[in-house]
């Protein structure tokens, strides 16, 4: 698992976020049972940030918590059957490694969030980029089943790992 990160802010998390980041990831690709090294990009933005690209992207003009931007188009959410005509598309030329896409994450409201619900700032960030992690693996929530899915396999995940909302 490679990860490219990029903080565009001059804030920083309480607790070693490269650590947080490659556990969680790895986590949710063994879960998924992704056969390929993979590589995600992750951007640290605050809200002014996220709000534009949310804007620019989606239409809507406010501010959220994490943008998923999937890089591979999934048949059915979770399953790595990569035909040989997308491997072009999927897969870094250089390194081999299938390129899942990017994630964005406000950490004005990794703080915000956290606070809200209680929890700790670790748990909330732990959170979104399992959340978006599942994105970059074809699942949605768009409806009331996907969103029941996706909230079990984020807490299997995470409770897997010790980052519970305690």
């Amino acid at each position: 698992m490679r990860i490219f990160m990029e903080n565009e802010t001059d804030q920083s998390l309480p607790f070693p976020v490269e650590e947080t980041v490659e556990l969680v990831c790895g986590a949710v690709l063994e879960e998924e049972g992704c056969p390929y090294e993979a590589q995600v990009n992750l951007v640290l933005t605050d809200n002014e940030g996220i709000r534009e690209l949310n804007r620019e992207c989606r239409g809507i003009d406010r501010e959220t918590d994490v943008l998923s931007f999937p890089n591979v188009d999934f048949g059915e959410e979770g399953v790595f059957d990569i035909d040989e005509d997308s491997e072009a598309d999927y897969f870094d030329p250089e390194t081999g490694e299938l390129v899942l896409g990017d994630i964005m994450i406000s950490l004005d409201k990794v703080y915000e969030q956290a606070g809200e619900y209680g929890h700790s700032v670790r748990r909330e960030f732990a959170f979104l980029v399992a959340h978006s992690m599942l994105h970059l693996c074809g699942y949605d929530h768009m409806e009331d089943g996907e969103r029941a899915r996706m909230e079990q396999k984020q807490e299997g995940i995470l409770t897997g790992l010790g980052i519970t909302r305690d």
